[in-house]
């Protein structure tokens, strides 16, 4: 794979994670489906654990709803209020819009992003299944969100950023539905340095979230550039440590790892 080909970047995310939503498969999300070559039968619930979910997250949402995908939990930092906006980056089978529906209560809104047509429909099925009226599904990319200007007061996102191919636009895209003092809350991966060619080549390691990762500096500069201010990134130890021990017949520790990734849009509502 050319690593600057993006169409085919997105083609293969695209079919990939359609498979996954069709067949219900858990993936452990930077492991994507290692599982299967590595003969563990770790659950999708048991990593979400291991992520820093709890038992009643899992228990109040419907089976189905969590596949595994996450490198975190971006709940755990997004300080999410009754009445707030949220859109999720890269919603998946809807799981952490559910649980923020939960948070902003009936006076706030919820609305998933994925460019996945079989995630939204399973998303949009466990919605339903779970009588949440305050969370709404969209068909998008997340370099192109389908969401109005300054119409959010935060941005979730868990384990998705680093599979786009432009992840400039898309940080600038997260400036521009975000309110004047908003913020964005995520989890994902970041390369603990420059990843290897013939990494960054396997379209296996891409889908799988290793490969399109980038740096901690590369991601500050980018949300930098983007026109973010109070910018944080943070390893997470646990989730970490919980990637490399889902993945025993690979060793990533040495080239990547989860991370707390926190920013905010300059204006009205900030805090000191």
């Amino acid at each position: 794979m050319n690593p600057n080909d993006s169409t085919t970047i997105r083609d293969e995310v695209r079919n990939h994670y359609g498979e996954v939503a069709r067949k219900g498969s858990s993936c452990c999300g930077p492991t994507c489906c290692t599982p299967q070559a590595t003969g563990s039968m770790t659950t999708a619930s048991e990593t979400a654990l291991r992520l820093g979910y709890t038992p009643q997250e899992l228990g109040s949402v419907p089976e189905g709803a969590n596949l595994g995908l996450g490198c975190g939990n971006p709940q755990a930092i997004a300080a999410l209020r009754p009445g707030e906006t949220v859109i999720d980056l890269g919603s998946g089978a809807g799981f952490d819009c559910l649980l923020a529906a939960r948070q902003v209560g009936p006076d706030g809104k919820v609305i998933g992003v994925d460019m996945t047509p079989d995630m939204i429909s399973r998303a949009r099925q466990n919605a339903a299944r779970t009588g949440a009226a305050n969370v709404e599904f969209r068909l998008g990319e997340i370099e192109h969100l389908p969401v109005p200007d300054r119409s959010a007061d935060a941005i979730i996102s868990n384990c998705v950023i680093n599979l786009s191919p432009d992840k400039a636009a898309v940080f600038r895209e997260a400036l521009r539905v975000l309110r004047p003092g908003g913020r964005l809350a995520i989890s994902d991966v970041v390369a603990l340095g420059p990843m290897p060619e013939n990494i960054q080549r396997d379209l296996a390691m891409y889908t799988g979230c290793v490969a399109g990762a980038a740096t901690v500096e590369e991601t500050t500069r980018l949300l930098t550039g983007a026109g973010f201010v109070d910018i944080e990134v943070t390893i997470d130890q646990a989730a970490s440590q919980a990637m490399a021990d889902l993945t025993p017949g690979h060793d990533l520790r040495s080239l990547a790892a989860s991370a707390h990734i926190e920013a905010r849009r300059p204006g009205e509502g900030m805090t000191a």
